[in-house]
C-alpha cells in the first residue's frame, strides 16, 4: 500500500490538534493557590510593564541585570511584602523611588506573588521536554 500525501497532510494536521489541544489545557488543570486572584496579579504585571521594571530586574532569568532577579523575591528570607513595599516607597541608590497608587501596589504585589508561587528562578536548572513544556531538573 502507497502513502498518500493527503494521508500525511491528515495525520500532521490531527497530530498538530492533539498538541495543541493538550498545550492549552494544562494551564486549566493548575490548582491555584488560596488567596491568589489571577485578575489581580494580570493588572501587576500591567504596572510592572508600565514602570519598565524588566529593563533592570529579571523574571525566571529574563530582562535587565542592573537589579536583583525578583521571581523568588516575595518568599525570600528576609524580604516578603514589607521589604519590597519599602524599596520600592524609597528606592536605593541605583533604583528610582515610584508613588505608585495603592491600587498599582497591591496588584504589583500579587503579581510578584504569583510569580513567586510559580517556581524557582534559575534557568540553568530548567530542562526542555520534548513536548516543548519546561519542567525543573
Amino acid at each position: 500500500m502507497k502513502i498518500k500525501p493527503i494521508h500525511i497532510f491528515s495525520l500532521l494536521c490531527i497530530l498538530f490538534l492533539v498538541y495543541s489541544f493538550n498545550i492549552y489545557l494544562i494551564p486549566l488543570h493548575s490548582k491555584m493557590q488560596e488567596g491568589f486572584d489571577s485578575k489581580i496579579a494580570s493588572e501587576g504585571r500591567l504596572v510592572w510593564q508600565k514602570y519598565n521594571c524588566q529593563s533592570c530586574h529579571q523574571l525566571y532569568g529574563l530582562g535587565g541585570y542592573l537589579g536583583p532577579d525578583l521571581t523568588n523575591i516575595y518568599s525570600a528570607p528576609g524580604k516578603g511584602e514589607v521589604v519590597i513595599k519599602a524599596l520600592v516607597k524609597s528606592g536605593t541608590t541605583q533604583m528610582p523611588s515610584f508613588s505608585l497608587t495603592a491600587k498599582e501596589e497591591s496588584s504589583l504585589l500579587q503579581f510578584l506573588k504569583s510569580t513567586d508561587a510559580s517556581g524557582q528562578a534559575d534557568p540553568r536548572n530548567f530542562v526542555v521536554k520534548s513536548n516543548g513544556m519546561v519542567e525543573s531538573k
